[in-house]
């Protein structure tokens, strides 16, 4: 009998951390796993896998949207992990936003993965709030053979990007976007006496939720 209520009291333990995460912070690691998957598989125009064999880190935005009349805006939210030798972190939720202005209309919807090269590059877009293309530097990833010979912005970038766009607008410039962690959505899936940083740089230790499993067997 007090096997059975250990156990209870486990699973309710198990159940109350993740608990507080929405359906919508679950879907949105499901559909970074899909995301990932289909454009590290792309046999034209996905990510090399020798790109991703150097990568520090990921962040997979699906389903960023922009729309706009005159005025232009973008947001989206995503979920990043860093690797750790032959693992990688617990993913730790992101927000991005951008706005520009010009004459331009439409409505887009983009998947978005940003491989993140380095350690400096990690540090920053896990800082409070990190502008591409100015605090950190950014560049279009290669692709195909171009991956072993890219350009010099390719091969000096903190953040290589990889993009498939749906809609009106053509291609991507994330140059002027702030990128920085989603705190209620972590503090929902890890609490609220840690950090994004912390979690993603290996030197917190969480509780993955189960839910993203998926995400993290995509990395590889």
């Amino acid at each position: 009998m007090k096997t059975v209520v250990a156990s209870v009291a486990a699973l309710f333990i198990a159940a109350t951390a993740f608990g507080q995460m929405k359906s919508k912070d679950i879907e949105k690691l499901s559909e970074a796993a899909t995301v990932l998957g289909e454009l590290r598989g792309a046999a034209e125009g996905g990510i090399p896998e020798s790109i991703l064999n150097k990568a520090y880190c990921v962040v997979v935005i699906p389903d960023l949207k922009k729309a706009g009349f005159i005025v232009a805006g973008e947001h989206g939210s995503g979920v990043m992990s860093c690797r750790h030798g032959n693992t990688w972190s617990a993913p730790v939720f992101m927000d991005m936003t951008k706005g520009s202005a010009g004459f331009q209309i439409g409505v887009q919807s983009i998947d978005l993965v940003l491989v993140v090269m380095n350690k400096s590059g990690a540090e920053k877009l896990l800082s409070n709030k990190v502008t591409l293309g100015a605090d950190a530097s950014i560049a279009a990833g290669p692709v195909g053979r171009a991956a072993s010979a890219g350009t010099d912005a390719q091969l000096s970038a903190e953040i290589l990007s990889y993009s498939r766009t749906k809609g009106l607008f053509a291609g991507v410039d994330l140059s002027g976007g702030s990128l920085n962690p989603d705190h209620s959505k972590n503090e929902r899936a890890y609490g609220a006496n840690v950090s994004a940083r912390d979690i993603a740089l290996g030197t917190a230790k969480v509780k993955m939720a189960p839910e993203a499993q998926a995400f993290i067997n995509a990395l590889g």
